[in-house]
């Protein structure tokens, strides 16, 4: 059973602001700023209500129960499930299993596609750019069955090199690759069109991280012809503890069970057990059942706004950052400044990135400070971490222009 979310007709992006309660609070005594949301969204009031209204309505376990809570709250899961396929452009709702998150998505793929599939001396193929979520599960991996790990390059921009990585792909022939669809740690978004197709002519399947690119830009799994796509529900204004994982249906159709349990099973006996089909086989125990509700809602809620409408907010405050923190004495902004999400990372002389974050912080302004969960790309551009500002379509020219007036106050301070 759907349920309307929360709608504004023709909202304004101040009244869309509005949505998230979050915001309207003071930190050190000052309007929060709030640019962290490559770590995590705030959530809109939609996703709140929703999340409320299931532990005071209809709270109860999934699939096993022919009660009326049970079966509402069925109703609502797999409509959510729907709402993400439909959402990412998947062909089936079967295609769409939850997880606890990306990472948990990844080693999914890994301990269940990766141990059924790929044998002693295939190579898997990352980049420097990955996140750690997309490098340690492929190197345990590797680990158990003798796989080779190739890293394609970035340039000393931190972008990556196409023309290298797709010679690369040429020359070893992956059997799997692992790329991210857009940076967390710079913001780049890299042309995965073309390297799914060079990766799938040589008859390898690329598994696709868009935690960063879900929530900025609109995303089709059919239409990019990925293998397996990951994001995190937080990362897109909805609950934490709850991601995604796309595969195509004969991919899922021929992977192993990830984790043994109940609901995952057609039959158990002590002689043997059998298991369900895909996307159930994928999801045993108790699930998230009020993360994936969440999900929906915040997808719903995206979904209900003018997306182009959203980016276009979006770069506008990326190109203000990229101009207002370029001028500034010893800030170096690494990456691009056009095809990226909406996120600046840059670096201060002789200024720790933790300094200035703490600095920010007491100017109600959040960042994110540190690796970035990529030390390999930070160990490639020469530099132990960056300080980050990712912005959100919630967050104002105003606030962005307050992130900059703080930096000039901190150079100098550190003059």
């Amino acid at each position: 059973m759907t349920r309307p979310t929360n709608s504004i007709p023709n909202p304004t992006l101040a009244d869309l602001r509005r949505e998230f309660p979050l915001l309207d609070q003071q930190v050190n005594g000052k309007p929060l700023a709030y640019f962290d949301n490559a770590a995590t969204t705030q959530k809109p009031q939609a996703v709140i209500d929703r999340l409320v209204r299931f532990y005071r309505e209809d709270n109860a376990n999934i699939h096993r129960g022919v009660h009326a809570l049970s079966q509402r709250s069925t109703e609502d899961y797999e409509a959510a499930r729907a709402t993400v396929a439909d959402f990412i452009g998947a062909a089936k709702s079967s295609e769409v299993i939850f997880t606890r998150g990306t990472t948990e998505a990844i080693n999914l793929v890994a301990s269940s596609y990766g141990e059924a599939f790929l044998k002693e001396g295939d190579v898997v193929l990352l980049t420097e750019m990955e996140h750690h979520a997309n490098i340690v599960p492929w190197q345990m991996l590797a680990k158990r069955k003798g796989l080779d790990i190739r890293v394609a390059p970035v340039t000393d921009d931190a972008v990556l090199d196409v023309d290298a990585t797709l010679r690369l792909i040429e020359e070893c022939k992956p059997a799997l690759a692992g790329i991210v669809h857009a940076s967390n740690a710079v913001g780049v978004i890299n042309p995965v069109e073309k390297i799914i197709a060079a990766v799938h002519a040589v008859g390898g399947k690329v598994l696709l991280d868009g935690a960063q690119s879900t929530a900025h830009f609109p995303v089709s799994v059919t239409r990019l012809d990925a293998d397996f796509f990951v994001f995190s529900g937080h990362k897109v204004f909805g609950p934490t503890g709850i991601g995604v994982l796309y595969a195509r249906e004969d991919l899922l159709n021929a992977m192993p069970p990830y984790q043994g349990g109940g609901d995952m099973i057609e039959k158990v006996s002590f002689k043997g057990t059998t298991f369900r089909g895909p996307p159930e086989r994928f999801e045993a125990g108790t699930p998230h059942i009020s993360g994936a509700i969440g999900l929906a809602a915040a997808l719903g809620f995206v979904k209900a706004q003018d997306f182009s409408a959203l980016h276009a907010h979006e770069q506008k405050l990326l190109e203000q950052a990229h101009q207002l923190l370029g001028k500034i004495p010893g800030l170096r902004i690494l990456g691009r400044d056009s095809d990226k999400v909406s996120l600046v990372s840059f670096v201060m002389d002789g200024i720790h990135p933790h300094d200035i974050g703490s600095f920010l912080d007491a100017e109600g302004i959040a960042v994110r400070t540190g690796h970035h969960c990529a030390q390999p790309l930070m160990e490639r551009l020469g530099i132990s971490g960056t300080t980050r500002a990712s912005f959100a379509f919630y967050n104002t020219e105003e606030e962005v222009a307050r992130l900059a007036a703080g930096l000039e106050r901190i150079a100098k301070f550190f003059r």
